[in-house]
């Protein structure tokens, strides 16, 4: 019976001929050698090109992977090997090696040696841990060699093919063949060694278009086969399935059976001439090098088969024609394998079968096995692989009850069941075309787009579903069912009550059957590689990569597969599920069988039986458990079963328990505080206090998470001047020095601001900080800014004026210091809240304007103290006028209140006077506007009666010249006419009568207009000069009016003065006048008003 491979292909590309293939055995990459020089990579699962290299001009023969060492070698027409870095893409290694055309190069599968042919007829042996030394060379061939291959049972061994018709074996150690095959009638072009161990087989192709499977150890021809047209360019066995693939020049690819030598299969992609074959050792591909370009194959399933026995715990494997088993009781505890760790299994072997294995299933009690392959199918006992049944079939599936109850596909139209390994029922599926099998609670048989579910007792249709699914798994207990799809699967349950009903009754439609057999419980995308049903849980692994199960309509992921796996069984005793790969590894995790039960009550809502479940978990899956309840919307009792305190952090935050998430926090060990998790912790716990204004648990978080900008706003914004204090101080240990100095500007400490820049080596920014706040440091910072400088540049640092030095070029350098002085002493004087809305129009005063305009005051001042002084601020700072406090005698300590009282309502009459002076400014401004505005408007009035008076003059003069004129004419026609002399002097003026025209002749257009203009000028400057005198006359009342009333005030507050003592001193007594001089009470009074 034929195999019945599926074969489907992966990558086809376009290119040159190809004259070499060969298979990365981890990467999905195919290597290709070309006869115009160049060497490609291809990725044939996301069919893209990854590396492309120009190696010659001339064709590349060969190209093959050294793995071991990430290289590739590449072997050309130009007689040159090449070894390459496949990652790097540096070229390793170039010689030349043959005389001639090298052919092919084969890679030895443990030794540093690569072997090359030749057409110069000789075959070498290359050593790369020797530097590419010549080792050996191979001499015996007659014409070119054309392949050489590697005994894999025997690794000192190797083969080769010539054009002269032959076959050599050879020894790595002696130059000379051990023996010759002869029997093709033309040259060989290529050859393999079988890879298993229980055949000496050798298959060649040759030009005589025939393939032959040779037995070395006996030097006899097997079997020939026959089918090309062409030349046979290359032939091969696989090494996982029983074919032998061979290639030829008349653009076919052939597929033959390995044991049987019957032809499976003919493969034409028309893409002319095959030229190169390459498989690998871990999986179904296949390469081929056409002509036109390359194709990747994958022939058949990767499945590994192989089944596992829920009640024993033995795994049974196929490996080839050898069935080998192991038990998995107990080994993951022995060994203390983590999970997705390789279990340490010992095989054995169980014996052969005598078809190759394509299936291989236990039946419900897992007493039976059965192996299906080649058409043909054979039950034997589990445990002694004794034949019990077998038959032909094209599939095979158990029942899950019974013994001995299964059934099988025997063609497209007739499925047979039996009972107890006795025939039972024919049937007939109501399909065009059966072609697919599923045991179960219910047989089911699939068509091309349905699936048809039959009752195993009666052979009666059950339900007819119009989904195509690749597989169909049951669970236990048979009221599930999962239907798996090309892209998504269904979860249907299944009613046994109703089909045992509805065939008691007869009422089974004959073409839809039991419409109540099924009911779908939901739908999910994605696809289904292998799984099992564990209760109501469904695992499986999927084409993602993950292990998944499924519960409820949930799917969860219980951990990524590195690479692809396949789901064997799960053992509810290990409480484990067992994968194998492609290599036959064994790999395991733990899932708890309680925790899954668990998990299908919740998402039924069923809390009681979840309650009950509880306590058969392990504490340590508490996490687990919780995270799940978390998924499913219950987050606070995740929180009471949660044992992981990131966990219940998480949640408490997300519950808004902040007394908790604190509690949590504060159970962190000190040591840990300046970790990155614990700061972010304490952030986000710090952003939920502030949410719910819990101000002092923020300032908390602020500190512990080392948050020194969340400090300073939080600090700024209640106005806690200690908190500033020691943030600055916390600020300059840790470094953030802008912190720190916003802290120490905030708080007024300029000195402290200036010294931080200092050190943090800002010596600019401290020196242009002085000048605007702090003058008396100015010579000091300058003083340091030039040693500084000077490393980058003297002549720059010279250029630096120092205001101890150049006085004059610092404007109002003498004013600014007095203002220092003044900021100094009122600076630790708080501003009460209830003064903000007179106290913040004086924020943007000109302090040095105020004090140069300040009258008196200023003229009372004393001037700049010299040079010298100005380093020391104490030194420097001018002398105080006395207070009204150290004029006045002592007072009886009774009169504190009175005091305190008078100085508020002093502080108050103060701002009123510096608001009245405020006002008097701008109300000056806004004259200098009204004047500005009056001379525009008064100059355009002029213009304008200017143009009116000249054009009115104009009309004015010609009218009256239109007058002279008419007079004149009129005139000259009375008159007699007189003589020429008389003309002559009527027609020249005389001196006087041309003075007099001078003097009575009108004004021109222009200086009317200018005279006009001058007059309105002075007219508006008149009324203007009028309203600025009246708005200081007015200032001037105001600030009279309140020193008047200051003085009452005073006077009422105030206790009488003593008599004032006179100004000689009294004899005996020696003490001065206390009243102040009057120029100290005049420049505190105009002091106060300025400020």
């Amino acid at each position: 019976m034929p195999l019945r491979l599926e074969i489907r292909k992966m990558l086809s590309s376009r290119s040159d001929r190809v004259k070499s293939v060969d298979l990365h055995p981890t990467e999905p990459w195919v290597l290709t050698a070309l006869y115009n020089g160049n060497v490609f990579i291809w990725d044939y699962e996301q069919a893209t090109m990854v590396k492309s290299y120009e190696v010659c001009s001339l064709p590349v023969r060969c190209a093959k992977f050294i793995v071991r060492k990430q290289w590739f070698i590449a072997a050309s027409d130009d007689m040159m090997l090449r070894v390459y870095n496949y990652n790097t893409m540096e070229k390793v290694n170039a010689w030349e090696a043959h005389t001639d055309y090298i052919r092919f190069v084969e890679v030895h599968p443990n030794l540093p040696y690569v072997l090359s042919c030749s057409d110069d007829m000789s075959i070498k042996l290359w050593d790369w841990e020797r530097g590419w030394d010549c080792c050996q060379v191979f001499e015996g061939h007659v014409h070119y060699v054309m392949m050489i291959k590697v005994n894999p049972r025997d690794t000192n061994t190797f083969a080769s093919a010539s054009l002269d018709r032959s076959i050599k074996v050879w020894g790595v150690s002696a130059s000379a063949p051990h023996f010759t095959l002869d029997g093709h009638d033309r040259g060989v072009n290529c050859l393999d060694y079988y890879p298993g161990g229980d055949r000496p087989y050798l298959v060649s192709g040759a030009d005589d278009k025939t393939v032959r499977i040779w037995d070395y150890q006996t030097k006899t021809c097997v079997q020939t086969l026959v089918g090309h047209h062409n030349n046979v360019s290359a032939a091969l066995f696989h090494p996982r399935l029983p074919v032998i693939v061979s290639a030829s020049e008349d653009g076919t690819v052939r597929l033959w059976h390995s044991t049987t030598y019957r032809a499976e299969t003919t493969l034409n992609y028309s893409m002319e001439r095959a030229w190169a074959l390459a498989v690998s050792a871990d999986s179904n591909k296949v390469a081929v090098g056409y002509d036109e370009g390359t194709v990747v194959l994958k022939l058949g399933h990767e499945t590994p088969v192989a089944s596992l026995d829920p009640h024993t715990g033995r795994v049974v494997w196929a490996q080839n024609n050898d069935i080998q088993t192991a038990s998995l009781k107990g080994v993951a505890a022995e060994a203390g394998a983590q999970d997705g760790e390789r279990l340490p299994v010992a095989p054995k072997d169980l014996g052969a079968t005598e078809i190759f294995p394509q299936a291989l299933r236990h039946n419900c009690n897992g007493r039976f096995l059965v192996v299906c392959g080649d058409g043909e199918y054979v039950v034997y006992t589990s445990q002694a692989l004794r034949n019990k049944a077998f038959g032909t079939a094209l599939d095979f599936a158990w029942s899950a009850v019974g013994t001995g109850d299964y059934a099988v596909r025997e063609s497209i139209s007739r499925v047979r069941t039996y009972r107890n390994f006795k025939e039972a029922h024919t049937l007939r599926p109501p399909l065009a075309a059966a072609e697919g099998l599923f045991g179960g609670a219910a047989l089911g048989v699939r068509g091309a787009d349905a699936v048809v579910f039959f009752d195993w007792d009666e052979g009666i249709m059950v339900r007819k579903i119009d989904v195509a699914p690749r597989d169909v798994f049951w669970s236990d207990a048979g009221d599930l069912v999962l239907l798996a799809c090309e892209e998504s699967y269904y979860v249907l349950r299944y009613d046994a009550g109703a089909v045992a009903a509805a065939l008691a009754r007869g009422a089974v439609d004959a073409e839809e059957g039991v419409e109540a057999a099924f009911e779908l419980v939901g739908e999910v995308a994605g696809r289904v590689r292998t799984g099992q049903w564990v209760g109501a849980c469904f695992l499986y692994t999927s084409d993602a990569g993950r292990l998944s199960y499924y519960v409820g309509g949930e799917v969860m992921t219980l951990c990524h597969l590195d690479h692809p796996m396949y789901m064997l069984g799960y053992l509810p005793k290990e409480d484990r599920v067992y994968l194998m790969d492609k290599a036959k590894g064994i790999y395991s995790y733990k899932v708890l069988q309680s925790y899954l039960q668990y998990q299908t009550a919740v998402v039924r809502k069923d809390f009681e039986a979840a309650n009950a479940l509880l306590p058969s978990i392990p504490a340590s899956e508490y996490t687990a458990v919780a995270r799940f309840l978390e998924s499913q919307g219950f987050k606070e009792e995740a929180l009471a079963v949660s044992r992981d305190p990131d966990h219940r952090f998480d949640l408490a935050c997300e519950l808004g328990k902040l007394a908790l998430a604190r509690e949590l926090l504060d159970a962190i060990p000190p040591a840990e505080y300046d970790t990155l998790d614990s700061q972010t912790k304490w952030k986000r716990l710090g952003d939920l206090a502030l949410s719910e204004c819990d101000m002092a648990l923020v300032e908390k978080c602020a500190a512990n998470s080392g948050d020194l900008g969340g400090l300073l706003l939080l600090h700024s914004s209640t106005g806690n001047a200690a908190g500033l204090a020691a943030l600055a101080a916390d600020a300059a240990k840790a470094g953030k020095t802008n912190v720190g100095f916003l802290a120490l500007f905030l708080l007024g400490r300029l000195e402290e601001c200036l010294e931080l820049l200092v050190k943090a080596g800002r010596l600019p920014e401290a020196a242009f900080m002085a000048r605007t706040y702090l003058p008396s440091e100015m010579p000091r910072l300058v003083e340091l800014w030039k040693k500084d400088l000077q490393s980058v540049s003297v002549k720059a640092a010279e250029a630096l004026a120092d205001p101890s030095q150049y006085p004059n070029l610092f404007e109002d350098l003498d004013v600014a210091l007095r203002v220092e002085q003044m900021f100094k002493a009122q600076r630790g004087r708080p501003i009460p809240a209830a003064q903000w809305p007179q106290a913040k129009d004086q924020l943007d005063m000109d302090l040095i304007a105020l004090v140069k305009a300040g009258g008196g005051g200023a003229a009372a001042a004393p001037g700049p103290p010299p040079p010298q002084q100005l380093n020391g601020a104490a030194a420097a700072a001018p002398p105080q006028p006395p207070t009204a406090a150290a004029a006045a005698p002592s007072q009886p300590e009774h009169d504190d209140d009175g005091v305190d009282v008078a100085a508020a309502l002093a502080e108050e009459e103060a701002a009123a006077t510096a608001a009245a002076a405020v006002r008097a400014q701008a109300e000056r401004q806004e004259a200098e506007q009204q004047q500005a505005a009056a001379r525009a408007a008064a100059a355009a009035a002029a213009e304008e009666r200017a143009r009116r008076a000249v054009a009115e003059e104009a009309a004015a003069r010609r009218a009256q010249q239109e007058a002279a004129a008419r007079q004149a004419a009129s005139a000259a026609a009375a008159a007699p006419p007189a003589s020429p002399a008389a003309q002559v002097a009527s027609a020249v003026p005389s001196p006087a009568a041309r003075t007099a025209s001078a003097t009575a002749s009108p004004q021109t257009p222009a200086e009317v207009a200018q005279r006009l203009k001058d007059e309105a000028m002075a007219r508006a400057r008149a009324a203007a000069m009028a309203r600025v005198e009246a708005a200081k006359r007015a200032a001037e009342e105001a600030a009279a009016a309140s020193r008047a009333a200051e003085q009452q005030q005073a006077a009422a507050t105030m206790p009488p003065r003593p008599a004032p003592l006179s100004a000689s001193p009294q004899p005996g007594n020696g003490i001065a006048a206390a009243a102040p001089p009057p120029a100290a009470q005049e420049e505190d009074e105009d002091f106060g008003e300025n400020w």
